[in-house]
């Protein structure tokens, strides 16, 4: 495997194995791309915010919605990253790979583990997603395989 560069990123767009939309310049990083947070929902409140500025409550599990709906081709994986800003506010978050095939937004579960409220702005950038290039097409892709979130747009917690 292979990570992808800044440049690789915007060869694999024009090429069509992979789709960022919205595409935004000033998000593209050396190796990835910085994702947006568009919707974000409190569990403790059972509010769903969708603009302005959330207020995370300390100790408070909340979970946030990409406003980038990627498409990963079939040779392409990636993983998520925290933004080093969010974490050193004591922002945890639950990531893992985003299969080949996978074709939506993202769900990313957090926690403010902080004694004190945490603002996130809708819009703002939360993490960065690395992209991976894979030697070979998998014998399923994930629409095949479970497709459970497939061409997912917005929260989805089930």
């Amino acid at each position: 495997m292979t990570i992808l560069s800044d440049i690789d990123i915007k060869n694999s767009i024009e090429k069509n194995d992979l789709g960022i939309e919205p595409f935004n310049d000033k998000n593209l990083t050396p190796n990835g791309y910085d994702l947006s947070i568009d919707e974000i929902y409190i569990k403790k409140s059972d509010q769903h915010i969708k603009d302005g500025i959330a207020k995370i409550p300390p100790l408070t599990w909340f979970a946030i919605s990409t406003k980038e709906f990627v498409k990963m081709g079939p040779r392409i994986t990636s993983q998520l990253w925290i933004r080093s800003s969010y974490a050193r506010k004591g922002v945890m978050a639950s990531f893992g790979k985003v299969d080949a095939g996978f074709h939506g937004t993202l769900t990313i579960s957090c926690f403010n583990s902080n004694d004190e409220p945490l603002e996130l702005p809708i819009g703002d950038r939360f993490c960065q997603i690395v992209f991976e290039n894979m030697e070979s097409i998998p014998s399923e892709l994930y629409n095949e395989k479970s497709g459970n979130y497939q061409n997912q747009r917005g929260l989805k917690l089930r």
